[in-house]
């Protein structure tokens, strides 16, 4: 069974240099693979009232869909800039994980994330999230027009980003500890998002192989990962 695990397209608008990109890459797979991990900011921000989605993401919300009906099961993640996708990818046969998973693939337990609540030590923006999700928060888009909220969307995807600033790698080494934690408990394999740094490593524990990944993004690395009769291999979107 082969497997595509990707994160952080961020898309925003057409003219993104990701955009094009990621509708290329999904037609090419879609009578190639079986399973998708979407593991969170797909999508640069995200609402949606009564079915009614930003126009520049209708394009890629039908490219996942004409997979899903082709029988690829999918599976998305909610990231720090794209959450509450259940209202409307939840009814269309994909599966959407707020936070954390655990999966089972050819044998071997996967623990899948976005990832940005690894640190726990950045308490702005764990207050941040915490806001955002509310039912509160969630009650007064409700009454705000349609392009005013997105343009507020865009505008809170910009302080997320403010403030969750930290050195990719040091958060991809907070992230490779955590997931050595995972692997004392009996995780094989840690896949996140979020910090936007493609990296793949193995460990061996108790004569058992281990692997951590982080997938990098498509605004930069435009890389994605492909596990495959038990084989892990990042690659890289050239057009």
């Amino acid at each position: 069974m082969k497997s595509v695990f990707l994160s952080d397209v961020h898309l925003r608008t057409e003219r993104d240099w990701g955009y094009r990109r990621i509708l290329n890459f999904l037609d090419g797979i879609k009578n190639d693979v079986e399973r998708i991990f979407i593991v969170g900011d797909f999508f640069d921000f995200w609402f949606c009232r009564n079915g009614s989605i930003y126009p520049p993401f209708r394009e890629p919300v039908d490219k996942i869909l004409e997979l899903a009906e082709r029988g690829v099961r999918i599976s998305i993640f909610e990231g720090n800039h794209d959450f509450e996708l259940a209202a409307y990818f939840g009814g269309k046969g994909i599966e959407v994980y707020p936070d954390w998973a655990d999966f089972t693939l050819e044998g071997l337990r996967f623990l899948v994330s976005h990832g940005d609540t690894v640190d726990r030590s950045n308490y702005r923006y764990l207050a941040l999230r915490k806001i955002l999700r509310s039912g509160a928060f969630w009650r007064f888009q409700e009454m705000m027009p349609r392009p005013l909220l997105w343009q507020m969307a865009s505008a809170s995807s910009i302080v997320s980003k403010g403030l969750t600033v930290e050195s990719q790698k040091a958060l991809a080494e907070k992230m490779d500890a955590f997931a050595r934690e995972k692997f004392a408990e009996g995780i094989d394999a840690v896949v996140l998002g979020h910090c936007h740094i493609p990296l793949l490593r193995q460990y061996e524990v108790k004569g058992r192989l281990k692997t951590f990944v982080t997938l990098g993004d498509w605004v930069e690395h435009f890389s994605y990962l492909v596990f495959e009769e038990g084989r892990f291999e990042l690659f890289f979107s050239e057009s």
